[in-house]
Order: C-alpha cells, then sequence, then structure tokens
C-alpha cells in the first residue's frame, strides 16, 4: 500500500497561513466578548474547499495536517488572553518577549505532557466519550473524501445553521438568549427570588449537545440545575441582607442587590471551581495506573527497556523526556532571567507550580474535551494563580512584581492545559482519518511557535489601539477576573476557600455515589444557558435513535443526526468568524432597539420571537435525521 502524503508544502504552509489568520482573530475577539472561538472547524472546511477547488490529490490526508497546525491558533489565544492582559488591567507591563515565551513555552509542555497519553484517551477509550467536536470536524473533513448524500447533508446543515447563527450575531432579528425574566412574573421571580433559567438558542450549541448525548447533557444540566435553582436562591434567602467579601474585592452590595448573574459570578462560580479541581484530584488518583504506564513508557524506552512498538506511532519518548527535560529548563531560564522574579530560588518554585499543576491537569483537560468538547480551563487557572500567590507570598514575592509574576506563571500554566485539552482532539480526529500521531505531533511544535508570536504581537497591537482599561477599552472578561482573583491575594487579601470546600464536599459526594463528578461539576461552572441547550440536543439524539425497533435503522438515524449537528456546528463556527469581522471593520448592522434588554425593564419581543425559529431548527433537524437518503 502507498504511503499517503500529509506533510507536504502546500499542507504545512496553508496550516501556517491558517495559523497566524486565526490567532489574530480569536485574539481580537476573545478579547472584545471573551468568547474564543474554536479554529479547527472553519480552518477544517476552508481546507476542505481548497484541495477540492484545487483538486489536490491526499486532499483528507493534507487537510488533517493544515487542521492541526491551525488549531494551534485558538488554544495559545485561550492560553494568552485569560491571563497575560490582566497585568495591564492591574496597570503593571508586559513585553512581547515574556508574552511569546510564556505561550510558547506553555504550549510545548501542553503537547510534550499530552503525547504519553495518546493511546489511552485516543484508542483506548475509544466509543467510550463523544468528543464532540472532534466528531463534527472529521465529518467536516471526511466529507471532501466521501461526497455524495453524506456530503450533501453536511452542507445544507452547515448553511441553515451557519445563516441561524449569522442572522443572530449580526442583525439580532431574535435573541441569543431567552431568559425566564422576558415575562412580567419571571422578572418578579428574578428580583425577589434570584431564580433564574436561560437558554442559549443557537445552532452551534444545539448540535454539540446532540453529540455529547443525553446521558452525559443531563449530568451537566444537574449541576447547572443545582447552582441556578438551589445554591443561588438559597444564598438570597440566607443572607440577603449581608454584604459578604470573601476575597477582599470591596464589595459593598447585599446579597439581596445582586442579580442571580452577579451572585453566579462572585459566588457561586466559585463552588464550581472547587468542585472542578476536587473531580480533577479525584480524576488523577483515579487515573494513577494511566499515569503509571505513560511515566513507565517514557522511562522504559528512554533507558531501552520498553516496548518500543506499542510507542512507535508517536514520537519517540527519549524525544518527548528530552523535550520535556529542555522545556522546563528554558521555562525556569525565562523565570530567573528574563524579568519574571526576583531571584533563583523563586524561579524554582515557579517552576515546580508549572511542571506539577500542567501535569496532572493534563488528564482532567483531556477528560473534559472528551466529554463536553470544553475545557474549564479558566477554572483551573484561578486555581493555579490562587495556588501561586500563596507560594510566592510565603517565599517574600509580593505586591507589583508578585502580581505580574503570578500572572506570567499562570499564563504558563494556562496556556498548557489548553493546548492539551485541544491537542487530544487533534489526535483524535488523527486516529479516526488514519493520520500518523508522529507527524501531528512534530508540526504541532512548528503551529505552536507561530501562533505564540501572533498573539504576542497582536496583543501589544491591541492594547496600544484600544487598552484594557478605561473608556471604549477591550472587554476581557477572564482577565479582568484573574485580575480580581490575584490583586487581593497579593494584597494580604483571601482566597474563597469556604466556596472552594462547598464544592470540594460536593465532588466527593458526587463520587461516593458513583455519578460521573466531572460532567456535573462542569454544569455547576458554565454558564446556564450553554448548558440547557445541551439538554435539548441530547434529547433529540435520544429521540431520534430511539424511534424504530430495528437497532440498525436507530444506528442510521442517529449517524444522519451526527452529520446534521456537525454542520450546525461547522455552519455556526465559520459565520461566528464572518460576523466577527463584519464588527471588526466597524459595521454595526445590529438591531439594538429591538434586541437590547434595560436593567429593571422586561427585554424587548426579540426574546418571545426567539422562540418560534428555535423551535422550527429542532423540527428541522429530527425531521432530517428521521428521512431516508
Amino acid at each position: 500500500m502507498k504511503e499517503r502524503k500529509e506533510i507536504t508544502a502546500y499542507s504545512v504552509g496553508i496550516g501556517l497561513l491558517m495559523t497566524v489568520i486565526f490567532s489574530a482573530a480569536a485574539a481580537y475577539l476573545g478579547l472584545k466578548v471573551g468568547q474564543v472561538f474554536e479554529a479547527a472547524i472553519p480552518i477544517s472546511i476552508i481546507a476542505v474547499g481548497m484541495t477540492g477547488a484545487l483538486k489536490k490529490k491526499n486532499g483528507l490526508a493534507q487537510n488533517v495536517i493544515i487542521q492541526s497546525i491551525g488549531s494551534c491558533s485558538g488554544v495559545i489565544v485561550a492560553g494568552a488572553i485569560f491571563t497575560l492582559p490582566a497585568i495591564y488591567i492591574l496597570g503593571l507591563d508586559v513585553n512581547f518577549t515574556q508574552m511569546f515565551l510564556s505561550s510558547l513555552l506553555g504550549g510545548f509542555l501542553g503537547i510534550l505532557f499530552l503525547i504519553p497519553f495518546r493511546k489511552y484517551f485516543v484508542k483506548e477509550m475509544d466509543g467510550k466519550y463523544p468528543f464532540p467536536e472532534a466528531t463534527a470536524t472529521t465529518q467536516v473533513l471526511m466529507s471532501g473524501e466521501e461526497g455524495g448524500n453524506s456530503t450533501k447533508t453536511l452542507v445544507s446543515a452547515g448553511i441553515i445553521g451557519g445563516l441561524y447563527d449569522f442572522i443572530i450575531s449580526t442583525f439580532g432579528a431574535w435573541a441569543e438568549t431567552i431568559s425566564t425574566t422576558f415575562t412580567h412574573v419571571g422578572q418578579i421571580v428574578a428580583d425577589k427570588a434570584k431564580v433564574v433559567l436561560k437558554l442559549n438558542t443557537g445552532a452551534a450549541v444545539l448540535g454539540l449537545g446532540y453529540i455529547v448525548g443525553l446521558k452525559y447533557a443531563f449530568i451537566i444540566c444537574l449541576g447547572s440545575l443545582l447552582v441556578w435553582l438551589v445554591l443561588i436562591p438559597g444564598m438570597n434567602l440566607l443572607f440577603g441582607g449581608q454584604v459578604i467579601d470573601l476575597m477582599g474585592t470591596g464589595i459593598t452590595q447585599t446579597i439581596s442587590e445582586m442579580s442571580a448573574d452577579q451572585i453566579f459570578r462572585e459566588y457561586a462560580r466559585h463552588i464550581g471551581i472547587g468542585g472542578i479541581a476536587t473531580a480533577g484530584i479525584i480524576g488523577i488518583i483515579k487515573s494513577a495506573g494511566v499515569i503509571k504506564n505513560a511515566v513507565g513508557l517514557a522511562v522504559g524506552e528512554f533507558s531501552n527497556k520498553g516496548v518500543k512498538k506499542e510507542a512507535s506511532e508517536d514520537i519517540s519518548m527519549k524525544i518527548v523526556v528530552t523535550g520535556v527535560i529542555l522545556t522546563l529548563i528554558a521555562i525556569f531560564g525565562f523565570f530567573a532571567f528574563g524579568g519574571v522574579v526576583s531571584n533563583i530560588w523563586q524561579a524554582l518554585i515557579g517552576l515546580l507550580i508549572v511542571a506539577i499543576i500542567s501535569f496532572l491537569f493534563t488528564t482532567v483537560a483531556a477528560n473534559a474535551i472528551a466529554i463536553v468538547g470544553s475545557n474549564p480551563v479558566s477554572g483551573m487557572t484561578i486555581m493555579t494563580l490562587i495556588i501561586t500567590a500563596l507560594v510566592l507570598v510565603a517565599v517574600g514575592l509580593k505586591g507589583d512584581k508578585g502580581m505580574a509574576a503570578a500572572m506570567i506563571i499562570g499564563g504558563v500554566v494556562c496556556t498548557a492545559l489548553s493546548m492539551a485539552g485541544g491537542f487530544v482532539t487533534d489526535l483524535k480526529i488523527g486516529y479516526w482519518t488514519g493520520t500518523s500521531p508522529a507527524k501531528q505531533e512534530t508540526w504541532k511544535f512548528v503551529g505552536t511557535l507561530v501562533a505564540a508570536a501572533t498573539v504576542g504581537g497582536v496583543m501589544l497591537v491591541l492594547n496600544k489601539t484600544y487598552g484594557f482599561t478605561g473608556e471604549g477599552a477591550l472587554v476581557a472578561p477572564q482577565a479582568n477576573a484573574m485580575a480580581a482573583v490575584i490583586q487581593p491575594m497579593m494584597s494580604g487579601g483571601n482566597a474563597p476557600w469556604l466556596l472552594y470546600g462547598i464544592g470540594a464536599t460536593i465532588a466527593l459526594i458526587l463520587n461516593f455515589c458513583k455519578v460521573p463528578t466531572l460532567a456535573f461539576c462542569l454544569g455547576m461552572f458554565i454558564p446556564i444557558d450553554l448548558n440547557l441547550p445541551l439538554l435539548l440536543g441530547g434529547a433529540i439524539s435520544w429521540w431520534v435513535g430511539s424511534r424504530s425497533k430495528d437497532k440498525k435503522i436507530n444506528d442510521d438515524r442517529v449517524k444522519k443526526g451526527t452529520l446534521i449537528a456537525s454542520g450546525f456546528i461547522a455552519g455556526g463556527a465559520l459565520m461566528g468568524v464572518v460576523s466577527a469581522i463584519i464588527k471588526f471593520a466597524g459595521a454595526d448592522l445590529f438591531m439594538h432597539k429591538w434586541n437590547t434588554c434595560k436593567d429593571g425593564a422586561l427585554c424587548s419581543g426579540a426574546e418571545a420571537v426567539a422562540i418560534v425559529p428555535l423551535i422550527l431548527l429542532v423540527v428541522y433537524m429530527i425531521k432530517a435525521s428521521l428521512k431516508k437518503d
């Protein structure tokens, strides 16, 4: 059998071009609105279109490499913009070299730490996790290869889902989120009892729910409902008249004066973070055998005692171990001599924090992506920042210097975990399409280098153009949250240990009851408007796959539904980029008067109207899935 050409001047060149373009676009959008769009799908669509137009041979093989290299953009951007802008927000300074090295070294570490776990997550657990994002991307890539009815179904769904989401984000013809507050009764209940439910109406999120499936979607939603129907109203009921400032951030409002959203951001979300961290630790303990085998494989091969046949699909473990050692040395040098900390001892402490947390939580990031397609990297980064702050203060590094150091150290960890989560998706796609893991792993380093340089440059430009503080500044919500956490910690404040403890207790109870703990805790952390559509999509998947007594018919229907869901995700992702470009160009086509909710007033009819297109979308999804080709 003739070997497919995967690595060509075309696949590498286009992959790197996509990396530059999407790194810049994702950085701007992420800092502007707080959402980092996933680059893998739009890059895949562009790649399939280009190879088809150019009639390239080995189109699928090259497109997988283009996607794998190009997707470095989204994960590097997420790692950088969640942390580094916080340095500017705190009134401090960070230079290009520091931003570049933070992203580069964090990205390299994430790649190297994940490689030993590839076999477990990608091969051994095949069929046990939904891998929603990898599923959607693979469907897009395969469509260019298969053609026929599958392509028609995917393209049709992509057009419908893309136009649907484009109309929402660009024009605001109907609301992106339906809330119970759009009725008079719902508004009263929200004001008095702090009970609010929200549903994102987007096609992409609905498609994601379909692929996640009813089981995991239900568990995720249970976590959300616990927070929004029990914990938030419970806090208002028990402590409504009190001002509770657990972190020393200067909160002056009583609980009853806050909205449900504010209570979630200031308090309840931290319960989710505590739950995720504990679920992660539980997962690490349960995966001790997997971690031991991965480390044993690396050490064994390094000493020529391992079974090399098992590792032959990946980069040599000798190279991985050597790469880890060199990267850690580089991180130490960066901390010690790059203006990050004050002395060698503090650099060593920073290195230990990065190495231990990044390695241990690699499996958590990979697990989260495999289950729901969402990486709780911001939650894990907040935990990292708190640990870093406590340790740095203990070794004499605090104040402005300590805050900047904590953010850069957190940036390295954040990027490593973001990369680990994103890369497991790439490797899963490669596994399904028969791509060489070693080639994906090798060229991932090149993509990371280009993405890190691009993101560092873009952040400097955006800081000079817009800034991160004052009127007209970029919102950078995650970075602002990180700044709010770290400032009091470095100034004698506290972490919300009580809330983390509640989250940890919930996670331990869930584990005892054999409930998938990480999925439940992800639901507690991710806003409810993004979780309820998962349940709707999962319910559609169950409905489609249970109408017939013939298992084959059910399986075929579910498969067709997966194509439609993938089309929704792909179309939504692509048109999200188009919408961002339109906004970047300064064109404001949004119907603000029609689709804007004012504080203390009922929302416009845009929410009520949104119910109709959502129902039509659901009906289309069901009917198209059940229809015979």
